[in-house]
Parts: C-alpha cells; structure tokens; sequence
C-alpha cells in the first residue's frame, strides 16, 4: 500500500527498534513500497545497522563524503562497481527512489559524472530520455555519428530511444532468469511443445538465424514463453568460410563475438579430454611392449607408504576380467598378466587426437618419430574438436553420472583378440569426468530482442548427429512452462540433421517435437534447379540475385523431398522461407505455394534479418497451429533389425537410393560390431550435406544411386554406429581467403572487428 494508518506505522517502527536492540541482528534492510517510506521509518534504523545506508545519519555522511563511517545501499555500491570512469560523463538514473536514488547521486556526482532522474510512470519520459540522449550526443558527436551512420543503413532504421528500451529490456528478462528461476531449481510443469530446425543446404540458409527469429517473435511479440538451444560454434568455420553461428542483423544472439570465440570453454575441454585419452592409448602400448608383468604391476599398482592399493577404477576394471580379489598381494601370477596387459592392437586404434581449427595437413600424419618412443611409431590423424565422440555425448547425455558412464564406454580400440579396448580399461574415466565437469553447464545468453537462449555442445552435423543438448532442451522446457515453446536447432538439411535428431537424439531424450520447422532460401533452391556453382566468399552469380521463376520451380523438387522426409516421421512441418533483398514477390509466393501443395502444414515468408521478431510474426503463428496437430511421431526403424538393415532404411527412404554397397572394411567392421554386442545401436550416417546422395555435385532429387559405404565406426560411449558414405573428412581444410583476413582486434578499445 502507499501509506500506512498511525497505527500499523507505529508497529512497523517498534519493529525496527526491537531489531536495533537485538544482539544477533547486525543489520536492518527495509522492504516497502516506494511511496510507504517515512521520514519516522527510516530514522527508526540504527545507523551501524543501517544496510542500505536510507537513515539521515548515514545519507548526510555520505554527502560530506565520510564514506568509511556510514552505510552505502549494496545496490548503489554494485552500480559503482559496474561502472569505470566517469568524469564528465551525463548519467540517467531511471526508476530509482528515496535514499537509493540519493546515494547513486551522490556517488556518482562524486565521481565527476552528472545526473538525471526520472520514475518508469512519469509521462515524460520519453522526451526526458531523448533530452538525456541529445546531450550525450552532443558530447559524443563524432563516435555516435560514426553509429548512427551505421543504423541508417539498416531497414527498417532503429531509433535511439527504441535501442535503450531495448537494452533495458534484455537486461530484465537476463536478470529475471539468473537470480530468481535458477536459485529455485526451475520447479515448473514441463512444456510439451518443442520444435526442430533444419535446413535445406546450409551455405544459403540461415537456420541459426531463422532460430533466433522465431523465438524473438514468440516472446517478444505474441507473449508466448520461448527459449532457444544452439550450438557452440567450432573455430573451424568461424575462421574458415561458413563464419559464425550467432545468427545476423536483427536476428541474432549477442554479445555475438563471445558467442562465436570460444564463451562456453565446451570445445576446449573436449579437446583436452580428447587428447588425454589419445595419449594415454599410446603411452600403454609403448610401457606394455617395453616393460614385464611384474615391473608393470609394481607401477599401475605402486606401494606408498608401505601399502599396495588398488584405485576404485582398478578395482572395477578386476572385476569385469572376473577377477574378485581386493588384495594387490593375493593375485596369481596369470591374474597379474591379464590385469595389466590390455593388448591393445595398434591396426585397430581409432581413437584419434583432435584440434578445433581446420588444417588440412593433420588429415594423415606419423606419431612416435622421436628416439624416447624406441620405434613406436603408426600412421595417424586429426580430426576436428567437434568431431570426437566426447562432443557427442556431451549433446546427449541427461546428468553427470550419465556422461562419467558413457566416457568409460568409449571403445578407442581391440584387444589382439577382438575384444574392444575402452577409456575404462585405460583408467582415464574419472580424469575424462573431472576435465567435463562444468563442460556439461548449458550457458545462458539472450538475443536482441531479450529472448534466453542456451548454448550448449556442438557436435560435427556430418559425422555425429549435429544437435543441440539434450539438456538444454530439457532445462529450457521447465523455464518456459505449460504453453511456452523451445526452439532447438538440428543439423543440415531434414535428410543429415533431421533423421538424426528424431532417431538417435528423440531415443535418448525421450522427448517429441511438436512441429519442424524446415528453412529454405530461393537461392538454395536456384542451386537445386541446375543453377552455377556457389563458391564460399565470391560473389554470387546473377541466377541467384535476379528473378528467375522457372530455376526455382525445378529446384522445389529438393523442398518437396525434404518435407517427404520429415512426414516419414509423423511430425507436422512448416516451412521457413528466410527472404533476401534480391527475392522476388512471384518467386517468394511460388516457393510457399509448392510447399504446401506438397504436404507442409504451411509455408511463411520470413524477414527476421532486417525486423528482428516483427519480421518471423506469422512464422509463429504457423507454428503455434502447427504444435496444436496431433501428433504422430514414429521412428524411422527398430533398433533390434540388424546394422546393415537399418543403413539400408535409410538409404533407400530418406536419401532415396536404390540400394547401398559395402566395402570389405565395412562388412568386417558390421560383423566385429555384432559379434561385440553393438548390433542394436542406432545409426548416425556420416554423409555429405551437399546433397541427398554421396555426391556433392549431385543437387535436386538424385536417383537410382547405389549408396557406398566405404568404412563403418562405433560410438559406443555416445551410443551409435556410424557408418561413412563414400569419402567423408572428419578435418576440414582453410580455403584461400579465409575469414581470418578480415577479422581484427583493436588494441586501444579491445573491440572485435570483422567477426560474422
């Protein structure tokens, strides 16, 4: 209430009087309404209890400028924190009150700066905020003219008010989600909508983009709770071709330079672990050939302080050899042999080391060349960072426990035997969990607009299943509540990231998209109808920048294909056209006219790029209808048919082939697998996202192909057999101008440039 009668005035005051004489209360803080406090309240408070400094006593300190013998408000010390240099500065103090808004100008006029107030209700403020804004840019003319110029270059051009609101608004909602959904452990009914993107061809889409637009448009505009899942964006393309993830224009997640330059530290832990791993495979190969059992023994099982004692992990790794002793001293000798010989069969190691930069010379390198490694030396490789399984369990895994499971599963090899070697037999599990442990934190961040966004693992799309985390997903379900939406983002195209996400990621979830959302640009489409090759960073040709309605009727054919794939599935789809300046009105509307005549729940024209969440508006609303279909989500295939089977299903229905070839490798590696007990795994097919076949070149819908299977891999740890169609690089090469010619640091400002 805005006052109180004398009476509850008086039991408020001998409240706080009660407190000022209580020995264990060392501090008083006053909650009220700002129009509820009194000069008699405020004064009740004892100025050495005094928390937030409201007291005459304290306040007149403060102005004489006796700041260590009074009480300063916690908030208004936080805001001085925050801030750096002042001098000269103009400084507009919004919504602040009584003896907080006295502090903050106090503290602030101390520090040279000069202010201003005004209520959130007071009628003018807008003009007070202008007012505010034209005397910083009188102060600052040659910088903010320097912006301004920018913004006017954008459509539709933002005004300065429209930009502070902006960031106040981002700020709350940030706010809002770190220290009041968090602390209380997101306790909410869990939403039962969430939707899956992807994308026709990744180089002329925009599926980050189209993510981060649809949310924006749900919450900022139709007021519907909704959250965004990314991917952490790999160095690789940030400094190759493709440039970062982060979306574009109005568009996009910020700060956006953090967002592509390694924020979350995800990839750099698993590069770590990875690494780790790969050397610790050779350092047993080489101690196992160099030393005896007994010598061995003496050095996994070392005596210190006069006791021999088996570790929690050696202790586990005896019992799966059957092992059931607890005493070092008690093994035979047949027992000692087969507890510190794992036999590892160098032809058969595939775990490989990894680095999160594209470079082309790892592809096929020799280790081991040095006289310390006595002629050990095999014939390896690199693979990117988020290429090694580690990043693919991470995606799925659902706890800490699960993921500490799932690392020790990881087979890096077999035995001489057969038998397959994994991170729990080398011991390394518990140093792989500890090296992840805040990996598995999904990071919060927000969009322009001020919709949450998380950011979480990063999967390589071509060679794992290319997802969003299971647990930012579910997390994000709980913040949203009954009703809202989660807005996850899937791999390339509804044939690579789509199949996956419903086979593998779905499985382990077990979580069931409402509705996919299917993105298509006309000018991927173009390339889908016979047009000129695209190269990344050169201009593109006039096909693809002038109307041309017959190059997008034949390219329809690879839309119509991609929305056949999704309703293999039973999830209704709706098609995102993310529009571009160049697009015509005629080619726009025939794009969404075959769109719908072949089965798409509906197709929207979007303009997120250049209106931020007002431009992706209808892409909600179809959304929204969509989500509200019954659903009749079904797998693809039964995990129990056997390995060949199931990548024959999904050659023949998703990819469209006539029918798939096995190299002798593959067959072997198909027979190892089932004869190991790995029959049962899903498949995550390591394919070119150029085109539905194996062959790049190959655009619209290719036929009666037969489907090469050149080599077959397991993932046992992340759960999936991945076989490799035709030739697949797990390491991706710079091209000849890279994006790192344009990307700068200005050393004065620390300010990025050149970053996209």
């Amino acid at each position: 209430q805005t006052s109180f009668p004398p009476f509850i005035l008086s039991i408020i005051v001998g409240e706080i009087l009660r407190l000022n004489e209580d020995p264990t209360v060392h501090g008083v803080a006053l909650h009220l309404s700002e129009n509820a406090y009194s000069n008699k309240i405020l004064n009740a408070v004892k100025p050495e209890k005094d928390v937030d400094g409201v007291s005459d006593v304290n306040l007149g300190r403060l102005v004489r400028g006796d700041t260590y013998n009074c009480s300063i408000s916690p908030t208004a010390s936080a805001v001085m924190e925050l801030l750096e240099k002042l001098d000269g500065k103009k400084v507009l103090l919004v919504g602040t009150c009584g003896p907080l808004e006295a502090s903050l100008q106090c503290l602030l006029q101390r520090k040279g700066a000069m202010t201003m107030s005004c209520q959130w209700k007071t009628q003018q403020l807008q003009s007070k905020v202008n007012i505010f804004l034209c005397q910083i840019i009188r102060s600052h003319s040659a910088t903010l003219q320097c912006i301004l110029s920018k913004l006017m270059k954008l459509s539709p051009t933002p005004t300065c008010t429209a930009f502070l609101y902006s960031a106040i608004w981002i700020w709350l909602n940030i706010h809002i989600v770190l220290h009041f959904i968090f602390p209380f452990r997101m306790n909410f009914k869990q939403a039962n909508k969430i939707s899956s993107l992807s994308e026709i061809f990744s180089n002329l889409k925009g599926k980050s983009t189209v993510t981060i637009g649809l949310v924006q448009a749900l919450t900022a505009h139709l007021n519907v709770n909704s959250f965004a899942c990314l991917r952490q964006p790999s160095q690789g393309p940030t400094f190759g071709v493709k440039g970062g993830a982060a979306g574009g224009g109005y568009a996009q997640v910020i700060p956006m330079e953090e967002f592509n330059l390694h924020l979350t530290g995800d990839i750099h832990a698993i590069t770590a672990a990875n690494n780790l791993l790969a050397a610790a495979v050779d350092a047993r190969i080489l101690h196992e050939s160099t030393q005896s059992d007994k010598a061995l023994y003496n050095r996994l099982v070392p005596v210190v302080n006069g006791v021999r004692e088996f570790s929690s992990i050696q202790l586990a790794r005896l019992k799966r050899l059957g092992i059931n002793k607890t005493d070092p001293g008690t093994l035979t000798a047949d027992e000692i042999s087969k507890f510190v010989r794992l036999d590892i069969d160098p032809s058969t190691i595939t775990w490989q080391r990894v680095l999160d930069t594209n470079d082309r010379f790892l592809r096929k390198i020799t280790i081991g060349q040095a006289n310390t490694e006595k002629g050990f030396f095999r014939q390896a490789q690199f693979d990117i960072a988020v290429a090694s399984e580690i990043m693919a369990i991470l995606a799925l895994t659902t706890s800490l426990a699960d993921m500490k499971e799932r690392l020790g599963k990881m087979v890096v090899a077999n035995d001489k035997n057969g038998q397959p070697v994994t991170a729990e037999d080398l011991g390394v599990t518990g140093a792989l969990a500890v090296l992840m442990k805040d990996a598995i934190k999904p990071t919060l961040m927000q969009t322009l607009e001020g919709t949450p966004v998380f950011v979480h693992a990063g999967p390589f799309a071509n060679i794992a299943h290319g997802n969003s985390s299971v647990l930012a997903d579910k997390i994000a379900l709980k913040l949203v509540g009954e009703g809202g939406f989660v807005v996850t983002e899937a791999g390339f195209g509804a044939d690579i990231g789509m199949e996956k996400f419903f086979n593998i990621k779905c499985r382990t979830s077990g979580l069931v998209p409402s509705v996919v959302v299917l993105v298509a640009t006309v000018r991927a489409l173009k390339m889908h109808g016979g047009g000129p090759n695209v190269t990344a960073g050169a201009p593109l040709k006039k096909e693809y920048t002038e109307e041309n309605l017959q190059l997008v009727a034949d390219g329809c054919c690879n839309l119509q294909k991609q929305i056949q794939i999704a309703q293999l599935f039973g999830v209704p789809v709706v098609v995102a056209l993310n529009v571009f300046k160049t697009d015509s009105h005629a080619e726009v509307d025939l794009v969404c006219e075959i769109a719908k005549q072949s089965g798409a729940f509906d197709a929207v024209p979007c303009n997120h790029w250049s209106a931020g969440g007002r431009g992706a508006v209808e892409l909600a609303q179809a959304v929204r209808k969509a989500a509200s279909q019954e659903n009749s989500f079904k797998y693809l295939y039964n995990l129990e048919l056997p390995i060949i089977e199931k990548i024959r299903i999904i050659a023949q229905k998703v990819y469209g082939a006539e029918d798939i070839e096995l190299s002798p490798v593959a067959q072997s590696q198909i027979s190892r697998y089932s004869k190991q007990g790995f029959g049962n795994l899903p498949i995550c097919m390591a394919k070119t996202h150029l085109s539905l076949s194996h062959q790049p070149e190959r655009k619209g819908v290719p036929t009666g192909f037969i489907l090469p299977i050149s080599d077959v891999r397991a993932s046992i740890g992340a759960g999936f057999i991945y076989p490799l169609v035709g030739t697949m690089s797990t390491m991706p090469g710079l091209p000849t101008r890279p994006c790192f010619y344009d990307i700068d640091l200005d050393p004065d400002t620390e300010q990025v440039k050149g970053l996209f």
